[in-house]
């Protein structure tokens, strides 16, 4: 059995949207599941529109997702160049093959006279496509179109009739009539090649065995199986893409069948209407920013589109791979639900470990302001106290810093709304009191801790809440903390009461008589 080459081939031309994280991840799935190699080409023949900035965004959001490829840019590989603009030489030896042989040909109209063909296709109920006028143009009529000036794309020439058929792995057999597609360009009039041409010609120079992508790029099929027989057709005893591989230099292309097709549901937002930026975050690094962890991530795109049971929700990476099949993919529109994300991510938070959590909030709090580059141990050492506290209160890391990055501040800033509610009335009788009281709390943990407040609570005949929120608002700044005597047990005693007392100048007192 043909060890399966699946590809993903991004056009570097902005972020990684989630949607094409699923393609990746799934044909990346499809590769490790059995066996085989994942390839990263970059499809950058859009000089206007690729940008190298752009690219390695692309590749450090699949890095972060784990997709990681075994060829591409960046690390080489036996069919390479993995940039498709390197490839051009390659393109261009295929479109002349193709003129050579008569399956393209040069067709000088200019876009005004292709809008009107198009105007009177529609007023004649024809297909809208290209009427193939000049298809048969001689040598002659070339020449004088050349001579006004006009520049030349390449049409495929497409068969009068019949149909083509093809098996798709998640759509089943599907069916076109070749009166629904028209001669299609495969060479712009500046020479380059255009998605149909580079596409399939890297595909099979590439020995791609299935690609696996939107159902956006269905209608494009035929017309790429239609190039992919005439590149492949061995009948002289050798092929034309051989030639033209053996022409420019490139290995040969790989012994395995033509690629299969899966063509993908796209990705809904709760509008039922395709996933844009009006539904919120669509870019992988947005995710990434917001505190998703990249295994759920994995989890959660996996499941726009497949599912391996009926109840089943939740995978590990390495369950996925086990898992994972296309035949279980389904064809209706898949629903990003933001929602399930989130409880996808806030489990996964719960099943982290101390260590392994302040790990991966350290980033975080980096980013924040409430970390240096460089943690030292006994910063480290407050994060990982921290990281219980916090893991059933936050659904994605970055909701963590503002619960916590106070703890790593040499002075605390309080919150005005705060210091409103909770700085006022008899909270400077609390303050006083709860300063004197944590200076003799032995030993100093979270159990003496909450007695020693409980007492100052009877003592001052006021609840918890009455003593426990100003001396909140003194220690960490805000009213929203982790649980305090817990909190607290992990700071420096003479911190604790330093801010304690400090906060007394914040509060309002009473008007007399009231």
């Amino acid at each position: 059995m043909t060890a399966p080459r699946l590809r993903f081939p991004p056009a570097p031309s902005g972020w990684l949207h989630v949607g094409g994280a699923r393609t990746a991840l799934y044909n990346w799935l499809a590769a490790r599941g059995g066996d085989g190699t994942f390839v990263l080409r970059i499809e950058d023949t859009d000089a206007e529109r690729s940008d190298d900035a752009a690219m390695r965004g692309m590749l450090d959001s699949l890095r972060w997702l784990g997709l990681t490829w075994d060829e591409g840019p960046d690390i080489g590989g036996p069919h390479g160049p993995y940039l498709q603009s390197a490839r051009r030489p390659l393109h261009d030896a295929v479109v002349r093959r193709l003129q050579e042989a008569g399956q393209a040909y040069e067709a000088f109209e200019t876009a005004e006279e292709l809008e009107a063909d198009r105007q009177r296709a529609q007023e004649q109920g024809r297909p809208p496509g290209y009427s193939g006028a000049h298809r048969d143009l001689t040598p002659e009529q070339r020449a004088a179109y050349r001579a006004e000036g006009r520049e030349a794309v390449v049409r495929a020439r497409t068969p009068d009739e019949g149909t083509i058929a093809f098996d798709d792995a998640v759509r089943g057999t599907v069916e076109v009539g070749w009166d629904q597609i028209s001669d299609f360009v495969i060479a712009r009039a500046d020479g380059s090649p255009t998605y149909y041409l580079a596409n399939t010609v890297d595909d099979l120079a590439q020995g791609i065995t299935l690609i696996a992508r939107g159902e956006d790029l269905l209608n494009a099929t035929p017309r790429q199986l239609l190039l992919a027989d005439w590149l492949l057709d061995d009948t002289g005893g050798h092929s034309l893409l051989d030639e033209a591989l053996a022409e420019t230099g490139l290995v040969p292309r790989p012994d395995v069948p033509r690629p299969t097709y899966a063509h993908l549901p796209i990705i809904v937002g709760e509008d039922r209407k395709k996933l844009g930026k009006r539904h919120g975050s669509v870019a992988v690094d947005e995710y990434r920013d917001q505190g998703y962890l990249p295994e759920v991530m994995c989890n959660f795109l996996a499941l726009l589109g497949w599912s391996y049971d009926d109840r089943t929700e939740r995978f590990t990476v390495p369950e996925l791979i086990e898992r994972f099949s296309l035949d279980r993919v389904g064809r209706n529109p898949a629903l990003f639900d933001t929602d399930k994300l989130r409880a996808l991510n806030g489990d996964r938070i719960k099943e982290l470990g101390d260590t392994e959590l302040a790990d991966r909030l350290v980033p975080f709090l980096i980013a924040a302001d409430a970390l240096p580059s460089h943690p030292t141990p006994a910063q480290r050492a407050l994060l990982e106290g921290l990281a219980p506290l916090v893991r059933e209160r936050i659904q994605t890391l970055a909701e963590a810093p503002p619960l916590i990055a106070w703890a790593f501040a040499d002075e605390v800033t309080l919150d005005e709304r705060s210091v409103a509610k909770h700085l006022k009335g008899r909270a400077g009788e609390v303050l006083d009191r709860a300063a004197a009281v944590l200076s003799e709390v032995e030993p100093w943990q979270a159990e003496t801790i909450l007695a020693g407040l409980d007492e100052l609570c009877t003592e001052l005949g006021l609840g918890r809440g009455k003593v426990m929120q100003p001396v909140r608002v003194a220690v960490t700044g805000s009213q929203v903390s982790p649980p305090l005597p817990e909190t607290l047990a992990l700071l420096d005693r003479d911190v604790v009461v330093a801010r304690v007392r400090a906060a007394r100048a914040h509060v309002t007192e009473p008007a007399e008589g009231s």
